[in-house]
């Protein structure tokens, strides 16, 4: 097990674990935000949240770190199509204003990139 990383690295990792756990715990949530295209949404949801879980886990460990950072730019690439859904759909969009709406996407490229960061 790896301690060894700037705190800003355990952050991350604990980012994806909550992320991970909301996905069980308010499954409503995610299930309402998801593309009609997409088939599968409760499957998704629940391989999602376990993806985050898993992954915010790997960080800790060497052998898994590089791995983990790149399925996690991955799965966020992945998630990309959902924001502008919630930005197009307004039941998805949970009426959030317009601009929080349009800032989740620049974060997700911003969370691509913190990954990234620490791929060495």
């Amino acid at each position: 097990m790896n301690l060894n990383e700037p705190w800003h690295f355990y952050v991350m990792s604990l980012i994806y674990i909550a992320a991970g756990i909301l996905h069980f715990v308010k499954p409503k949530m995610y299930l309402r935000i998801m593309p009609p295209y997409i088939p599968g949404h409760k499957a998704l949801v629940v391989i999602s949240g376990i993806a985050e879980v898993v992954l915010g886990i790997a960080l800790y460990f060497d052998s898994l770190k590089t791995a983990a950072l790149y399925c996690i730019i991955l799965m966020l690439t992945f998630f990309l199509p959902v924001h502008f859904h919630m930005l197009n759909n307004k039941r998805a969009g949970m009426g959030l204003p317009k601009w929080a709406l349009f800032a989740r996407i620049p974060l997700q490229l911003l969370l691509i990139f913190w990954a990234c960061y620490y791929i060495h």
